[in-house]
């Protein structure tokens, strides 16, 4: 009997990648709910969300180890963020506890208004802070869709119209994850070489095999866009890509202005909505006629099932609760510091950010890597009678 026959009868879930898309469209949602807030205990919270979602789901390709990078690039941020507020003082008032006394630098005329220096507050450094977690917050939920989902995938479910841009979004996209992947496999090299030299003095042995293993990397990509004929025009004529441009365009400008209608209240809403309905119609009508000069087959397309549905309602649900403002005190979002105090944590925004993580159980089990093929163990010898 198979595998995958044992594992349907024990009730077992069959390993399968989920669709890319899902993890994108959750991933981008927990991005939209932190840049809501302020509150450290809702980022926090997100932070834990994200890491056991790629705990328990990412692969075992290299570039699904990435995401520890990501955390390490966060923190680097959150110490940029706070070495800035503490280096450029913007002042203390009198509520403010000060921290510590640092010299002030004279500053000439034409840098007037800008303070090198002088005393720094808790208040000051403890705001640096969160606008450095929520920063590094929105770097992990990118991250995490980096890990989990791989972008080459979604290139299947663009339009053709979208399709040249798509691929310059996915190699912008991948730069990270080969990045890691080729670190990873010099560092291993090295090991196995018996390389001694450890921490910065190491990087000059890194650094030059990892850029000549980048620049490969770009011509073999070069040479399979040329061989598949990227960047074709198909059947499309010169008037048909000029009428498709101007549509693509109006069609952004009109959602440009159509959304900023509806966020700006001295703007008529009718102004709004109708700019809207034109913007989207103007950018269907664009992508439809573009998209008859790419032709494109699929072989085995990525199944969108209850996994993908359950994925991407758990993120955006977070994100319209959080958005939305409803159902609880929007202050608790953004707490102040003045007068400082531990943070209060709202129970419907922290329920609804909780309930992404269901993601770590709807979806399915990814699939597992090729198999090693290890040696047959050696039978003992035996001796004759």
């Amino acid at each position: 009997m198979r595998a995958a026959e044992v594992a349907v009868l024990s009730g077992a879930r069959l390993p399968r990648s989920l669709h890319p898309v899902a993890w994108w469209l959750w991933a981008i949602a927990l991005a939209t709910a932190a840049s809501r807030t302020s509150n450290p205990l809702l980022l926090a919270l997100i932070f834990a969300v994200l890491g056991l979602v790629v705990t328990a789901r990412r692969g075992d390709a290299p570039w699904a180890r990435a995401f520890r990078y990501y955390l390490y690039l966060a923190l680097v941020v959150v110490g940029i963020r706070v070495l800035f507020r503490i280096v450029f003082g913007t002042g203390v008032t009198a509520d403010d506890h000060v921290l510590l006394t640092l010299p002030q630098l004279s500053t000439p005329d034409w840098y007037a208004g800008i303070q090198l220096g002088g005393a720094v507050s808790v208040e000051a450094v403890l705001s640096a802070a969160v606008d450095g977690m929520r920063l590094a917050c929105l770097l992990c939920c990118i991250g995490a869709a980096n890990t989990l989902a791989n972008p080459k995938r979604a290139l299947r479910v663009l339009p053709g119209a979208l399709y040249e841009l798509g691929v310059a979004v996915t190699v912008a996209l991948s730069v990270a994850p080969q990045l890691v992947e080729s670190v990873q496999r010099v560092a291993k090299a090295r090991r196995l070489r018996a390389g001694r030299a450890r921490g910065i003095r190491a990087l000059p042995a890194i650094a030059i095999p990892v850029l000549h293993d980048a620049l490969d990397r770009s011509l073999r990509l070069a040479a399979a866009m040329d061989s598949r004929g990227y960047g074709r025009t198909g059947t499309a004529t010169p008037g048909s890509r000029r009428i498709t441009g101007v549509l693509m365009l109006s069609g952004m400008a009109g959602l440009c202005v159509g959304v900023y209608g509806l966020l700006d209240p001295t703007v008529p809403r009718p102004l709004g909505l109708g700019g809207l309905a034109a913007g989207t119609l103007a950018c269907a009508a664009g992508l439809v006629l573009g998209g008859r000069r790419v032709s494109r087959t699929r072989y085995r397309p990525d199944p969108w099932r209850w996994p993908e549905w359950a994925v991407a309602a758990g993120g955006t649900l977070a994100a319209v609760v959080l958005a939305a403002g409803t159902g609880y005190d929007p202050a608790a979002l953004n707490p102040s510091l003045h007068p400082l105090q531990w943070p209060t944590l709202p129970l419907l925004p922290a329920a609804a950010i909780l309930l992404a993580a269901v993601a770590a159980f709807a979806a399915p089990p990814p699939p597992a890597g090729p198999a090693r093929i290890t040696a047959p163990a050696r039978e003992p010898a035996v001796d004759p009678v």
